[in-house]
């Protein structure tokens, strides 16, 4: 397990993606950013690790809301616990989450207590997964 996690939220429902290639994957942002629009290529760098769909079209706009606020619903919190491994203190610097909205990475970070991240790497990767969506959870 590489310690690297991407959210990414759509409007079927919330997904945690696990980075594959971390350690390596920071110094070869130009072969990522290469291989987005290419899924053979692109599924070295990511693996969905969870989906959970939203239960109805009332839910998905309530989730997605909070979301556009740079809030934490309490299905994404509940999700993320469930689904994110448990942070110990040596590894904070390690493990991190991937979002697409800095603000929201400090309320999820403020909620969850898991260390979030967002830059140039962690968005090349999530446009990469937002291409190729429907076919990580298909």
């Amino acid at each position: 397990m590489s310690g690297a996690f991407l959210l990414f939220e759509s409007a079927s429902g919330y997904a945690i993606f696990e980075v594959t290639e971390a350690e390596e994957i920071g110094s070869l942002l130009s072969e990522v950013q290469s291989s987005v629009t290419e899924m053979k290529r692109f599924s070295k760098f990511v693996k969905l690790k969870a989906f959970q769909p939203f239960v109805s079209a009332e839910n998905a706009l309530e989730n997605i809301m909070k979301v556009s606020e740079n809030l934490v619903h309490e299905d994404l919190q509940t999700f993320l616990e469930g689904n994110l491994p448990k942070v110990k203190k040596a590894k904070k610097q390690k493990m991190y989450l991937g979002v697409m909205a800095p603000n929201l990475g400090v309320a999820i970070q403020e909620e969850v207590g898991f260390p979030c991240k967002s830059n140039e790497l962690v968005l090349e990767l999530l446009r990469g997964i937002r291409f190729h969506f429907e076919k990580f959870v298909s």
